[in-house]
């Protein structure tokens, strides 16, 4: 059977284009790891940078490994193989490091099973000098990287592009000095801007619950940790490194135009987490689009502000000059102007996201949106307009004082774009034929000024989220989408909980995934992460990262969105 899993290992690699095999030597050995599947892991653009910026260093080999596909796991937890990388096979344990790329919070317990899978003691202080260094990066990490404390030896906090060159020159030396895993550790902490070595920082906790303090084991090292950003990201490119058709996106290219977002909305983590706001110069995009021309016909423009772009027309009209299509995620319903669109259509989409976020106007202001009721008209006039008869739309529920009034809105507002026509001179008018509605609930967020707000009871939610979906059954042209409310309390927790949370995880792992026994196990009740109303006075678990946003700043925004407050209640 080991030859099977590895076999097929080999025909995954046969269908990539992009990858790169290097010879195992005297170089350091870094598996890249993602704590999902492959078919996930490799749509993630800041997994794909973080494994070429490694592989051009020339004493650094980097693989990768995923979660194994459900009918793989067994081979390896509780089976007979040990966890291997993708490109050589090689079992986990033979490399130097392994890395994690983490994205989203509910892939955690992932990162536990892919250490046991790997035959790697979950506890970073149960390792030994033979076990690799378990490193972390990613947005989750930059938010909040305490729930994970226990099984991490260092977090990297930051964008890659900024911390990494740093990072791996200090590594190499220390590795030439032949230090102990502890002493290395150590310099890492001292010497690395960004770095994190949990080990390394005492917590304690008042009697009622939140944290007392946390300080750093030695006074030399640093209080907090300032997050990495890069600062010219004219200077590189974020591109598709390794193209597959085994992937959601398939062989569409990849290219971020934009980092960070200037519009401030109270609830959005990468808004506050990647600032400032930056556009990469069209000349650079010009030369980021002609190499994936090279390799496919499709450029997916991507980033958390792309319809902001001051020159996104321009872009759109140089892809298309050279045969290209365009891929594009939401766009803001006030960047929705004819020009765009004409292009967007001739570019090959047909369904365009856009996210209103809210169907009342007070939630919006709360929310910090920026749209008006007039500017959702215009946008779906104009998507009818320009011949765009499929959409799909993304509001939040649960949001901070969220009435029944609020939820009505919701459904008005859709009701009312079902119901949008335009006249023609054939013999139907021009409506939308499917509206795809994506219900998300609000999760506080660390890092942005929402959050110091609880999640919204799941029972409640569950009676918000049928309310809305009746309103359209046997409505076939209108599809409504929403996540079951216990997974949003178990992100929620994973999101805002401390290191106790850690434990949690632990016990889910020796649970198989039973998160109601894992819960009921927890020496502190969870719902104090979840539903509990933080104070601006209380220390936060993330509160020691510098992520150069000042809290002063996320409190003046906080209590800004009180001025949007009603004491009515659904």
């Amino acid at each position: 059977m080991s030859w099977a899993i590895k076999q097929k290992c080999k025909e995954i690699l046969s269908r990539e284009d992009g990858y790169v095999k290097k010879l195992w030597g005297n170089s350091l050995n870094i598996c890249l790891a993602y704590p999902n599947r492959y078919r996930t892991g490799m749509d993630s653009l800041g997994f794909q940078t973080v494994y070429s910026i490694l592989n051009q260093h020339p004493s650094v080999l980097c693989e990768r490994v995923f979660l194994p596909d459900p009918g793989d796991e067994g081979f390896f937890s509780p089976g007979p193989l040990s966890l291997f990388s993708l490109e050589s096979q090689r079992p986990l344990r033979d490399f130097d490091i392994i890395a994690f790329s983490i994205s989203f919070e509910n892939d955690y317990p992932n990162i536990l099973k892919i250490l046991d899978m790997a035959r790697i003691n979950l506890l970073s202080h149960e390792r030994n000098e033979s076990d690799p260094i378990i490193i972390g990066g990613g947005i989750c990490i930059t938010m909040n990287p305490e729930p994970l404390a226990d099984f991490f030896d260092l977090f990297l906090i930051g964008e890659a592009e900024e911390i990494l060159p740093e990072f791996l020159s200090n590594l190499l030396r220390t590795r030439k000095a032949k230090e102990t895993r502890k002493d290395n550790l150590l310099r890492l902490q001292k010497d690395v801007p960004g770095a994190y070595v949990p080990a390394l920082y005492n917590v304690t906790y008042r009697a009622d619950g939140p944290i007392e303090k946390m300080v750093p084991v030695d006074p030399s090292l640093p209080r907090k940790i300032r997050k990495q950003w890069a600062r010219d990201i004219q200077a590189f490119s974020t591109e598709t490194v390794i193209s597959s058709p085994d992937t959601d996106f398939g062989t569409m290219f990849l290219t971020e135009v934009s980092r960070g977002c200037s519009r401030g909305c109270r609830f959005c983590a990468a808004g506050y987490l990647y600032r400032p706001s930056r556009f990469r110069k069209r000349e650079n995009l010009e030369k980021s689009i002609r190499r994936g021309l090279e390799t496919g016909g499709k450029i997916g423009l991507l980033g958390t502000a792309v319809s902001d772009h001051p020159e996104l027309i321009d872009i759109c009209r140089y892809i298309l000059s050279r045969q290209g299509k365009i891929g594009a995620g939401s766009f803001r319903l006030d960047q929705l102007t004819s020009p765009l669109l004409e292009l967007l259509k001739e570019g090959g989409i047909e369904t365009l996201a856009m996210a209103p976020e809210a169907g009342s106007q007070r939630l919006r202001d709360l929310i910090r949106k920026g749209i008006q009721d007039g500017d959702i008209s215009r946008g779906a006039i104009n998507l009818l307009e320009n011949g765009f008869f499929h959409v799909r739309l993304y509001f939040m529920i649960g949001l901070p004082t969220e009435t029944a009034e609020d939820i009505e809105a919701i459904i008005e507002l859709i009701k009312h774009l079902a119901q949008l026509s335009l006249p023609t001179t054939g013999p139907r008018e021009k409506r939308f034929k499917r509206i795809t509605v994506s219900i998300n609930q609000f999760i506080p967020k660390a890092g942005t000024p929402f959050q110091w707000y609880p999640l919204e009871n799941i029972q409640t939610i569950k009676k918000k989220t049928q309310k809305i979906t009746g309103s359209f059954r046997g409505q076939g042209n209108i599809k409504i989408l929403a996540d079951p409310p216990k997974r949003n309390y178990l992100q929620s927790l994973l999101a805002t909980g401390d290191r106790r949370v850690g434990k949690i995880l632990l016990a889910l792992h020796f649970q198989r995934g039973a998160w109601s026994k894992a819960l009921k196990e927890s020496p502190f009740p969870p719902d104090f992460f979840v539903y509990r109303h933080r104070e601006t006075t209380e220390i936060l678990p993330w509160d020691f990262i510098n992520t150069g946003v000042p809290k002063t700043l996320l409190i003046k925004e906080f209590q800004a969105a009180q001025e949007f407050s009603t004491e009515k209640n659904c």
